[in-house]
């Protein structure tokens, strides 16, 4: 089954409040504050609307010191005199898990964004769709391609070379592109695990498109692509 990736930049800003007294000599009280972003595949700031919510786990010593924000950027707001290492727990949306990073509160700087890239294993539909607002998921969107002439080779002659002369080839191709969405995922997942130096895949990851040249797999993996079909769409 597919992964997905996807980019995460938390932003830090803090700045010493002049009128407050931390109690701790040589250590001025300052304000902090953190907020969550995504980055999408053009590299751009997004909302991350991909989680329910972020959880902060705060040093101890802090009167609240788990913290739970539910609406984008996830904005947790506190005053304190001390750096230190916490844990944020990213909640995906549509029941999709939890997502721990490790972020280092410091004071080296008022600002600095730190980037972190989380990895969604076998998502399920439902979020997949709300993985798509932030950008492509494999094999989304327009589907799998699938080339009736063959790249790079004479298509008759490669027809001969078929061992199953029960494929009918032209209808798999039709088959693949009636597919629903998650099994479309299964495919392309499917065709990366079987292919061979000499299948001729592309993933067009701006258009969200995958093309394969079915005469260039090897027969195994057109058998195991005819049986998925075959069971998974409705004649």
């Amino acid at each position: 089954m597919p992964e997905v990736k996807r980019s995460v930049k938390l932003v830090t800003e803090q700045h010493i409040l002049p009128n407050k007294d931390s109690g701790m000599e040589g250590f001025p009280l300052r304000g902090w504050s953190i907020s969550i972003y995504l980055l999408n595949e053009h590299g751009n700031e997004i909302p991350a609307t991909i989680f329910e919510k972020a959880t902060y786990k705060l040093h101890p010593s802090f009167p609240n010191p788990t913290q739970t924000f539910k609406k984008p950027p996830f904005m947790i707001q506190e005053e304190g005199w001390g750096e230190f290492d916490m844990e944020i727990v990213l909640t995906a949306a549509e029941k999709g898990g939890d997502y721990p990073i490790a972020h280092d509160l410091n004071f080296q700087s008022n600002r600095y964004e730190a980037m972190h890239t989380i990895t969604f294993r076998n998502p399920k539909p439902a979020f997949l769709a709300a993985l798509r607002e932030s950008g492509p998921v494999p094999g989304d969107e327009n589907g799998v391609k699938v080339p009736r002439k063959s790249h790079g080779g004479d298509e008759g002659a490669r027809k001969k070379k078929r061992l199953d002369k029960n494929i009918d080839m032209d209808k798999l191709a039709e088959n693949l592109q009636k597919l629903q969405e998650d099994d479309l995922l299964q495919v392309v997942q499917m065709v990366h695990d079987n292919k061979t130096p000499e299948s001729y895949t592309k993933n067009d990851v701006e258009q969200g498109e995958f093309h394969v040249d079915l005469y260039t797999l090897p027969d195994s993996l057109i058998k195991m692509l005819w049986d998925f079909t075959q069971s998974h769409v409705e004649s």
